[in-house]
């Protein structure tokens, strides 16, 4: 029950910080999805060094952890707003936005749980 509560903890954490990002107006200017980009980035981020550190220090159950790996993390990034801005572009017949908008998520995702990893070594 203890790791439930300390999941839903980090899960509402990281939801908020997701909604406050929608809310940056400079965010957003265009129709350019940046807030679920930079969102999901963060939470790679953080995740690569969350899990890195609990991976090198045998912690991965740790309440610390779920804290912030599954719960922030996972409250923090959003795979279905994704999908569903993706499939936004493609009815609105913007391509060449929905195809930079899929690449760079995946890039810049990939790669920052990649330096997460790295820094946490």
């Amino acid at each position: 029950m203890k790791q439930l509560l300390i999941v839903f903890i980090g899960g509402g954490l990281g939801s908020v910080f997701r909604f406050v990002l929608t809310k940056i107006s400079i965010l957003n200017y265009t129709k350019f999805p940046a807030p679920t980009l930079i969102s999901n980035v963060i939470g790679c981020f953080i995740l690569g060094l969350v899990l890195g550190y609990a991976i090198k220090n045998n912690h991965l159950n740790s309440p610390q952890t779920l804290l912030l790996a599954t719960g922030f993390c996972g409250g923090l990034t959003t795979f279905s707003t994704f999908a569903y801005e993706n499939i936004s572009l493609i009815k609105s017949g913007d391509i060449s936005q929905l195809l930079f908008y899929t690449f760079l998520s995946l890039l810049l995702g990939f790669s920052a749980i990649f330096l997460g990893l790295q820094l946490s070594k």
